[in-house]
């Protein structure tokens, strides 16, 4: 793969996956980047789109929170900055297809595209990410500096998650084209050589204490236990205030005969894991097909998942931006195409099939047509 500089897939994976950096020169040949900068400057002053601008004036760190107003991009210094727009993948065609050419991996994984746009001098700081990051430089070069992970202090000061006392043990400029993984936890801090756009392919990596809690949320919903406290024959207690050893006991032994299974688990994954950011919204359709209308578009142009839509499945099960649908066996196969290829052909669909998927196009969720137009 020209992508991992010749390597597998399979040899990556056993060598560099989270173990050490690997600097990949021409990734992808003649890249110059998926958006200019105004539209990159036009994405920050939406409120559907996250976006972060990073400055450093006098040696101080200032981070302020997008949407932002044009007149206050229209002043930005000539150096010194850098724009931050989240989830491009969300909102243009383009970067969704860059994210897809990462699929060696799984796509409960894959987690957005960030671009870095930023001036001459621009930079985050020295930092280190919890998760796996592949760097694709754009237009522009920029100097990395990386050091491996080591226990790191941060800078109090900053509002940032700034490293002190950062010491690189290998640098790099990267000029278009060019790419740099990362693995969990180490070091490192770009600098723009000049202006210059740096592409961001960053991997979900939940921490265990994200994961119990939500698995515990999502049991708080499922579970029903008949019966009520009982405490017959009970004695006068000694101090009113005290909490009855035998309501603990009994609470305890409840608490205790709670049980989940392994499919319980995978639901909550496929549901966790396709639930939207909180700031995506979906378009529905403004003149909605009526369901023989839909089947005849299907059949005529297919149909594709919406930018913003996440859909996986295991086994017999479907998860949808959030929710769970029960596929029968003979619709399977092509629902699975659907999540792996995120379009299906122009083909006369099943009956079955077509009903559920007209309902996630009403929802905004799929949209007609294979190919994606700019948001």
């Amino acid at each position: 793969m020209q992508l991992l500089g010749g390597r597998s897939a399979a040899a990556f994976l056993s060598q560099y996956w989270q173990k050490r950096p690997l600097l990949v020169r021409n990734a992808i040949p003649g890249f110059k980047g998926l958006a200019q900068a105004p539209e990159l400057l036009a994405l920050a002053e939406r409120d559907d789109v996250e976006s972060r601008l990073v400055s450093r004036r006098r040696g101080a760190w200032q981070l302020r929170h997008g949407p932002f107003a044009r007149a206050d991009l229209a002043r930005l210094p000539q150096n010194n900055w850098t724009l931050l727009v989240q989830g491009l993948n969300l909102v243009l065609p383009d970067a969704d297809a860059l994210l897809r050419r990462f699929r060696f991996l799984p796509y409960a994984r894959l987690d957005d595209v960030m671009v870095s746009h930023a001036a001459t001098g621009g930079g985050v700081g020295p930092h280190l990410d919890s998760y796996d990051v592949f760097l694709l430089q754009g237009p522009g070069r920029r100097k990395w500096d990386v050091s491996r992970p080591r226990p790191w202090r941060l800078d109090a000061t900053a509002p940032l998650k700034i490293l002190r006392d950062f010491r690189p043990e290998q640098s790099w400029v990267l000029d278009p084209g060019d790419m740099l993984y990362l693995p969990p936890g180490w070091g490192h801090d770009g600098i723009a050589l000049d202006p210059c756009q740096t592409y961001s392919i960053g991997f979900r990596a939940p921490s265990d204490q994200e994961l119990a809690r939500e698995f515990l949320t999502y049991l708080q919903e499922r579970i029903e236990r008949p019966g009520r406290y009982r405490d017959p024959g009970r004695a006068s207690p000694r101090h009113a205030a005290e909490v009855p050893a035998n309501m603990v006991r009994r609470s305890s032994a409840l608490v205790a005969g709670i049980r989940w299974h392994t499919r319980d688990v995978a639901r909550f994954l496929g549901e966790y894991l396709t639930t939207p950011k909180p700031q995506v919204v979906f378009a529905r359709p403004r003149r909605p097909a009526a369901p023989s209308r839909f089947a005849m578009l299907c059949a005529k142009r297919g149909l594709r998942l919406d930018l913003r839509t996440q859909l996986l499945f295991r086994g017999p099960d479907f998860f949808i931006n959030g929710e769970r649908a029960a596929a029968p066996a003979r619709i399977r196969t092509k629902l699975r195409r659907l999540a792996d290829e995120r379009s299906l052909p122009a083909a006369v669909l099943p009956r079955v099939l077509l009903g559920l998927v007209h309902a996630w196009y009403l929802a905004g969720w799929v949209r007609i047509g294979e190919r994606h137009e700019r948001d």
